[in-house]
Parts: C-alpha cells; sequence; structure tokens
C-alpha cells in the first residue's frame, strides 16, 4: 500500500516537473531543484517496475532525463533541467515509430489490453493511431526544445506544464470522437 502511495506521488510530481522547476528555481538553486528531481526519477525507476513494463520509454526517458540533470549539476546550468520534456517526448517518438517497424504498434498493444483479438480493421486503425501520435510526440518535442532554448522561464512553464498536457488530452479527446465513429459504423 505504502509503495503505491508513493509511485502514485513521484509520477504526480513527474508530471508536474516544470512547475517544481519554476517555483523551485525562485526559491533554489539550480543544483538543489536538479537533486530534488535527480531524487524522482530514480525512485520512479525503483518503484515502478510494474509501469515500465507496460510503457517501455520510462526507463530510457528516466535514464537520460537523470544524465541531463548531472550535467545541471557539473555546469550549474537550467538547460538540463529544461530538457526532460524534450526527452520525454522524443523517447516517446522513437518508441511509437520504432513500434511501428518492428511491431506490433503501442496503441495496438494498449487496445489488445483493453479489447482482447482485434480484427484487420481494427489492427490497421490502431497503426494509423500510432502514427498519429508519434508525430504528436516528434512535434511536442520540437516545441518544448523550441521553448528550452529561446524563451523565458515562464513561457517554457507554461507551454510543458500546461499547453502541452492540454494538446494531449485534445488528441485523446478527437481519437476517442473518431473510434467511436469508426466502432458505430463498423458495427
Amino acid at each position: 500500500m505504502l509503495k503505491a502511495i508513493t509511485t502514485t506521488l513521484i509520477i504526480i510530481g513527474l508530471s508536474l516537473y516544470p512547475f517544481i522547476v519554476y517555483f523551485g528555481l525562485q526559491h533554489s538553486s539550480i543544483k538543489q531543484v536538479s537533486l530534488v528531481l535527480i531524487a524522482l526519477l530514480i525512485l520512479r525507476l525503483i518503484l515502478s517496475k510494474r509501469l515500465a513494463n507496460k510503457m517501455p520509454w520510462i526507463k530510457p526517458a528516466s535514464v537520460l532525463a537523470i544524465v541531463a540533470l548531472v550535467v545541471t549539476q557539473v555546469f550549474n546550468s537550467e538547460l538540463g533541467l529544461k530538457l526532460y520534456p524534450v526527452i520525454i517526448n522524443s523517447v516517446m517518438a522513437a518508441t511509437f515509430l520504432y513500434s511501428l517497424k518492428k511491431g506490433p504498434p503501442v496503441i495496438e498493444s494498449l487496445a489488445r489490453l483493453k479489447e482482447g483479438e482485434l480484427d484487420e480493421n481494427g489492427v490497421r486503425y490502431t497503426r494509423q493511431v500510432t502514427k498519429v501520435w508519434s508525430v504528436f510526440f516528434l512535434l511536442n518535442a520540437s516545441v518544448a526544445l523550441y521553448t528550452c532554448l529561446f524563451t523565458s522561464l515562464s513561457v517554457w512553464t507554461l507551454y510543458n506544464g500546461l499547453i502541452a498536457y492540454i494538446l494531449i488530452a485534445g488528441l485523446m479527446l478527437v481519437e476517442w470522437l473518431i473510434r467511436q465513429k469508426v466502432k458505430n459504423n463498423v458495427g
């Protein structure tokens, strides 16, 4: 029970990563903020083995983020702190694209967990949705990188802590609406 609560708190904490960076830098040093984030990422790796099995991008994204934060420690630079959204989106894009090549596509795997077997139309549909998410993650990584390199900490926080999540929710909603229409037309 304690492990589940701790894991949930870590996931929430990492979801609030941009705000931790923003508020942390207002009241603390770059090195202190990066140490807190390194600790959260290491704890997620240790406690989230089941999550990592369902989401294969968690381990490489966490390791790359830890490396960026260690670089932040060494050079005392905000850049490493700001790279986390770029890393997450890039690794997710790579995972989704790799799944298209090697199979099964990520979305097909998720659909099979919920629906069981999929017919040919379902397999084709999930492949297309995996392509859409791949493009989304590539675009989101690009915008995250732009905010990281060329905007203020406030703009970076606004995009990566709010706007990106709204875009993800919007894409999920549009995909769900399309999926309902596709299911109704087939059935």
